[in-house]
Formats: C-alpha cells, structure tokens, sequence
C-alpha cells in the first residue's frame, strides 16, 4: 500500500478517531474539544461523528476533569483526556502524581489506573511563557508514569492505539509547532511500540539522541552532515520513562560518540539521564565525552528572533556535531 501525505494534526486527529471506531469505551474530554473542534483543531468534526457522550467538553478545570478522568478509568472506560498546553498540566499535578500515579503501588497491585492523558508541549509559536515550554522531564521523573513523545507523524497516528491498550497512566506529549508540518506515513501504519526507541536514520560516526520536536531537526541536520562526510545516527528516544536505555547505549557503542539534543531546560532535563546511563554502562566507549544541547534557561520569549534562539535549531546541530568530530 502508498504513501499518503498528512500533517501531524490530521495524524493525530486520525490516531483518536481509530481509537474510538476501534472501542465503544474510549472516549475523548478536554476543554473545547466538541463544540469547538479542540484548541488547535485536532479534535474537528468528531463530535457530530461521535456524539456528546464520546466527544465531552468540560468546566475550565484541569483538577477537576484529569481527577473525573481517574475516576472514570478506575470504573472500566477507556478516557483520552486532554489538557489544552503543557503550562495548564501544572494544575492537575496533585491528581496525577499522587492518584494516578500512585494506586496500583499503594492497593498492592490491585487497582491500575489505565488512563491517557494529552499534552500539548513545545514551542507554541510566539505563544510565549503561558502556553510554551517543554516539560517533559518533570513528568519523567515520577514514578507510575508511562511518559511517551510524539516525534513523528507514524507516532501521531500509532501511538494513541498503544497507549490506551496500557494498564498503567500514560501521558503523551504532542507538539504546537508541528501541527501544520506535513510527512508521508504507510496508509496501513498501525500502532507504535511505547517501549523502544526507534532508530530514525543509520549512521556510524556519531549518535545524535533526541525525541519530539527535536526529532525531525536531528534528522535535517544528519542530512546536512553527509554532505560533509559526516554519517550520523538520529535516535528518536518515544519513551521518557521508562528510558529504553539498551537502544541508545547500543548505538553509543557502534558509533563511539553522542549529541543529546532537546528543548526543554538544560539543568536536570532528559539529556541529563541519557548522558548518566551513557557514562555509566558505555564509558569505556566513548571517543569524545557526551554533549547536551538542551533550551537556554529563561522563560520562552514572545519575539520570534528570541524564541527561536532559546531552543536547539537545526544549525546547532549540525555545528555541535561539527565541533565534537573535528575539534
């Protein structure tokens, strides 16, 4: 079967529909995802498809509905629920951290609390510090958590499937600034494995290990790269927690060196875990020591010129690659 070409907002439109076609228990909640078709139209068209029933708007209250979305998975459906920016997901913290995280190890293992939760995240493009940021690795850090990053347009469509299938809360971070991106995906794509890395291009010289957003900018500058003479390897790492350490640590080992690349803030971030398990297992591997490529530290400015520069682009990349094989 084709190709087909889609943008990642069709993808992750699509994701949802095949979850709900595929389980009359799955339902969609989040703020304006009926009436309105959700905040970035992700959700358009299902609620005339699906009904008020499957398809729920919400009060304008993150404790409140994520808490209802616990409930509802701890009584046998299947809820998606959607918080609109990850800057919002702060509100519910109590309820995931210390519920949803936590029942199945404070019931003995008796109670899993199968429920997924959506999080747009990124750079929301000149959204500012309200609606911005990339805060995965907060998320990461708890455990109980399946913390999974939608990098691709396959993912957007598969990952969704996968994650409701999961006895345990996962949360899956998607991405503003991709929505209108376009890429060509199977037209029988079918679920994606939430517990691997994927390998995204074959390369020999260096690991450049990264996930979301940082994914397809990994991928342009390896393409840059070979004009060079420069052969590298992109990891999409798709699951923060837990790592798939065995995936990134083999490819540390064929190709000796190692750029950990993405947007959220250097200090305690994803990359900081990557580059500890690297040291630890693969030390003795290394040609050059581990580089971290992570967001500048300040709250995410408005001006274009300065968001731009707060977060990894594809020509820092390409020039830390640079600088790590030819000092």
């Amino acid at each position: 079967m084709s190709d087909i070409k889609i943008t990642y907002r069709e993808a992750l439109k699509a994701g949802i529909r095949d979850a709900l076609l595929k389980e009359e228990r799955v339902f969609l909640m989040g703020e304006d995802v009926g009436r309105y078709g959700g905040a970035f139209a992700v959700s358009k068209g299902l609620l005339k498809e699906f009904g008020a029933d499957r398809i729920m708007d919400v009060p304008l209250s993150e404790a409140g509905f994520v808490g209802a979305g616990i409930g509802a998975a701890l009584a046998g459906v299947k809820p998606i629920v959607e918080v609109m920016t990850v800057n919002f997901a702060l509100l519910p913290m109590d309820q995931i951290v210390n519920n949803a995280a936590t029942l199945l190890h404070m019931s003995g293992g008796q109670i899993n609390v199968p429920l997924v939760i959506r999080i747009s995240a990124g750079i929301g493009k000149q959204l500012a510090a309200q609606h911005s940021h990339s805060w995965e690795p907060l998320f990461a850090h708890i455990p109980g958590l399946i913390v999974v990053s939608v990098g691709t347009h396959e993912d957007a469509r598969g990952m969704l499937h996968t994650a409701l299938e999961h006895p345990d809360p996962v949360i899956i971070f998607e991405y503003t600034s991709m929505l209108n991106l376009e890429a060509e995906i199977p037209a029988d794509a079918g679920p994606t494995n939430i517990s691997k890395a994927k390998i995204r291009r074959e390369g020999k010289d260096i690991s450049i290990i990264t996930y979301g957003i940082g994914v397809y900018k990994a991928l342009e500058a390896a393409n840059r790269l070979s004009e060079q003479g420069i052969d590298a390897e992109v990891i999409d790492l798709r699951v923060l927690r837990p790592l798939d350490e065995e995936s990134f640590i083999r490819s540390v080992t064929k190709t000796h060196r190692a750029l950990l690349v993405e947007e959220a803030w250097n200090t305690i971030n994803i990359s900081s875990e990557v580059s500890a398990r690297i040291m630890e297992k693969a030390f003795y591997e290394l040609d050059a020591p581990v580089k971290r490529l992570g967001g500048i530290e300040v709250p995410i400015p408005y001006p274009l010129h300065l968001e731009n520069a707060s977060v990894p682009q594809v020509e820092d990349i390409e020039n830390a690659v640079i600088k790590i094989l030819r000092p």
